[in-house]
């Protein structure tokens, strides 16, 4: 009899390794084929490589007297100013020139796709700078040594959190890697770790800043509120030109000031102290710039401007860079507003700070006692209440106090030159105004801004026409134009118009503020004819009172604001009429 052998049962860990060894085998035939046909397709594989923010080599205080700081973004006149206070502080600055189309095709050229056209603008102007001063004569070693770039950044729900690495990846494709970057944060400071030994951002720097912004608000404006009356053409821009040399000069050569040496050694440990408040004083009592902006208000006055044509106000909104840019960013749409006969309404850049304050004091209020992670204690904890509350009170005061002080101090400024410049519109009324529309409490872009200047100056009778101009794609915008649908419905004589910009497609933006803007000159046209009816005087009347009264063609001549009535030219005639009267009563 044979004996029969039985082949053992194969184990489960041997069956798993043989299903293992399947998978392999077919992994393997699958790249294998997609090999074989990515190569008859002519598919090139290429390795990919992720961008990563690089170790940047810090800014120094020894590299402060060989090192250019380059900065831009605003406005000439903005800038012009920024670049005086810097070199008051010991700085080499330098500003980029306004960004133009080939800006935007550079930053395309070299940046990632899918941006908003302010990161193509700016970042492609920083870039095409950089290759003017190579083309100078400075190799891209010499330039990266000697220049570094300070913009502002965000980490809002938009591409504005993007910028930093933006710049960072077109700098290095346009091989300029290494180029240092300073980035101001909206919260958290400066971005850049021992870059204060570099660039100082002590309360000097912002004070001259802050200066610097506010003084180009009020003379931006001013120039744009005469530019469409004046009588000999250009009489304004060469008087804007004038004024904006003078200041400057006097921007470069204020000194910071300093507790004296003998005084500091007296008050020892509390001389750094001292200095401070003495810094906030000399601000606030001072009268440094009060001078020069009188000087400028007399250089202003020597325009000789006609009241009497009719020009609707066009008030300008919108995303920041957009609205604030004066070039192909928003199609030159300032200027083209003025040559089709609009007065144009600039935002300063005042408001945006002030809203910046009004967020944080909103917060706080929001979220008062809700330290992160804590609860609010019971209402019997009396003494852990009462310090909430103090340590509440203590930093609205603060923020309350900043906020007083920044107003006064812009005020100062219009009140200086002349006084035919707006006043800062009260961010609560603007939050009461926007907040059924638009939450107060979102972020990102200008928030309710948007929504609650369409109302504010359309409702007060400061815009016939507002303007709101965003980058293409804008999502805090975009949010914003769906509330307005809501806004408009519920306010029927409102004009409102949002244009989204790029670096094309200028002629169809044109084409459609045209349209809006022949509605608002309508608007104007039938406002002034209302203002004769119901003042019962006629255009020739009113000329021949401006000549008996020649001071009425001076640019800073008072004209009071009618309620009810927009344009500069109808609230004149109101004007011309009580004026007449009272020479009648007398």
């Amino acid at each position: 009899m044979s004996t029969q052998t039985i082949d053992p049962k194969p184990s489960p860990s041997a069956n798993l390794v043989q299903i293992g060894s399947i998978e392999d085998v077919i992994q393997q035939r699958l790249a294998e084929e997609r090999a074989r046909l990515e190569k008859e397709a002519g598919l090139a594989k290429r390795e990919v490589h992720h961008f990563k923010r690089p170790a940047e080599r810090t800014f120094t205080r020894g590299e402060r007297g060989h090192t250019t700081l380059l900065f831009g973004g605003l406005t000439w006149k903005h800038e012009k100013l920024v670049h005086g206070a810097l070199e008051g502080l010991g700085y080499l600055a330098e500003a980029v020139p306004t960004p133009n189309v080939k800006a935007f095709q550079t930053g395309k050229e070299f940046g990632n796709n899918g941006q908003c056209n302010p990161t193509y603008f700016t970042v492609g102007n920083l870039v095409q700078y950089l290759q003017s001063l190579e083309e100078q004569g400075l190799t891209k070693q010499e330039i990266i040594d000697r220049y570094v770039f300070f913009t502002a950044g965000a980490c809002g729900p938009c591409r504005f959190g993007m910028y930093e690495a933006e710049y960072r990846l077109a700098l290095r494709n346009a091989g300029f890697d290494g180029f240092r970057v300073l980035l101001f944060q909206q919260s958290g400071g400066l971005s850049q770790s021992d870059a204060e030994a570099g660039l100082e951002m002590n309360l000097d720097f912002f004070l001259g800043i802050l200066n610097a912004l506010n003084c180009g608000d009020v003379m931006n404006e001013v120039a744009y509120a005469l530019r469409p009356y004046e009588i000999e053409p250009g009489a304004t821009d060469r008087v804007l030109d004038a004024g904006m040399d003078y200041l400057h000069e006097v921007f470069r050569k204020k000194q910071p000031w300093k507790l004296e040496e003998g005084m500091a050694k007296y008050l020892g440990g509390f001389s750094d102290t001292a200095e401070y408040v003495g810094k906030f004083v000399k601000q606030l009592k001072g009268d440094e710039y009060l001078p020069a902006l009188e000087h400028c208000r007399d250089l202003f006055n020597e325009v000789e401007v006609d009241r009497l044509r009719v020009k609707p106000i066009v008030k300008i909104t919108g995303e920041f860079w957009a609205q604030t840019t004066e070039g192909d960013g928003n199609f030159n749409m300032f200027n083209f507003l003025q040559k089709e006969g609009a007065q144009v309404l600039v935002e300063p850049i005042g408001t945006w700070i002030m809203y910046m304050i009004h967020q944080v004091i909103q917060k706080y209020r929001d979220l008062k006692g809700l330290e992160e992670g804590a609860v609010l204690p019971p209402v019997w904890k009396i003494g852990q209440r009462a310090k909430i509350e103090i340590g509440f009170r203590q930093k609205v005061a603060k923020l309350k106090l900043a906020e007083a002080i920044f107003k006064n101090e812009y005020h100062k400024i219009v009140d200086a030159l002349g006084g035919i410049a707006h006043h800062l519109a009260d961010q609560y009324e603007l939050q009461r105004l926007g907040h059924p529309f638009y939450n107060s409490r979102a972020g990102g872009g200008e928030g309710h801004l948007e929504v609650a200047k369409n109302i504010y100056y359309s409702n007060k009778d400061l815009a016939h026409m507002v303007l709101s101009v965003k980058p293409f794609g804008c999502m805090p915008s975009t949010q914003s134009d769906g509330a307005q649908s809501a806004v408009v419905s519920n306010y029927k004589d409102m004009i409102y118009l949002p244009i989204e910009t790029s670096g094309e497609g200028e002629i169809n933006a044109h084409s459609r503020v045209q349209m809006a803007l022949g509605e608002a000159k309508n608007k104007a046209k039938k406002e002034f004819a209302e203002a004769l009816e119901k003042t019962g005087l006629t255009l020739e009347e009113c000329r021949a009172w401006v000549e008996a009264h020649p001071e009425s063609r001076k640019p800073l001549y008072h004209v009071p604001h009618t309620k009810g009535v927009v344009g500069l030219a109808a609230n004149f005639v109101h004007h011309i009429k009580s004026q007449m009267q009272s020479v009648k009563a007398n």
